[in-house]
């Protein structure tokens, strides 16, 4: 793996993107969506999550973090991942989900192509970070995160987005508490 997409400084700002296998759309249910909340919220505060912007899409996510002082960005991803692909699947299995069977045949197909899976792999392997090491960097994926939505045409307006930090940034509190770039 190439050194550009691995957590080098533990207290650097990173950009992180990952996407769910064969970038299945699984977050067109709310239940879906508030799991990946909650848990964010979770290791905000039990495990050193600052975050500084957030977008959930249909099949992925964009997030603008760091860990706090002492705590290990790369542990606190891999707990995330490890975390919410356990509930995702249990949700997935145990609710009326008219994908269930496609979508566990998908999940299971994914983890039997990766040893490090017991059954099912839901999220794809990397995180993608990406250090943001200037200003200008950090305003690029941040109008990045909050256009996503905008650009996918779900919304008009960055704000009205309520899976995602624009709305904090518009001065209205959102599902996720931020920390705020510059």
């Amino acid at each position: 793996m190439s050194s550009k997409y691995t957590i080098n400084d533990p207290e650097g700002l990173y950009f992180i993107s990952t996407a769910v296998v064969e970038w299945a759309d699984v977050f067109t249910r709310e239940h879906y969506k508030d799991i990946i909340v909650e848990s964010l919220k979770y290791c905000q505060k039990e495990k050193g999550l600052i975050i500084y912007a957030w977008v959930l899409m249909t099949n992925h996510y964009h997030m603008i973090v760091r860990a706090d002082k002492g705590k290990n960005l790369s542990d606190i991803l891999r707990d995330f991942k490890k975390h919410t692909s356990k509930e995702l699947i249990k949700a997935i299995n145990d609710s009326k989900e008219s994908r269930r069977k496609w979508m566990l045949w998908l999940f299971k197909s994914a983890g039997l192509k990766n040893s490090n899976n017991k059954k099912y792999q839901f999220w794809q392997q990397d995180n993608r970070p990406i250090e943001l090491s200037s200003n200008d960097m950090m305003d690029q994926r941040l109008a990045y995160i909050h256009e996503n939505p905008v650009k996918a045409g779900i919304v008009r307006c960055p704000e009205d987005y309520i899976y995602s930090s624009a709305i904090n940034y518009s001065g209205k509190k959102g599902l996720i508490e931020v920390e705020f770039i510059g």
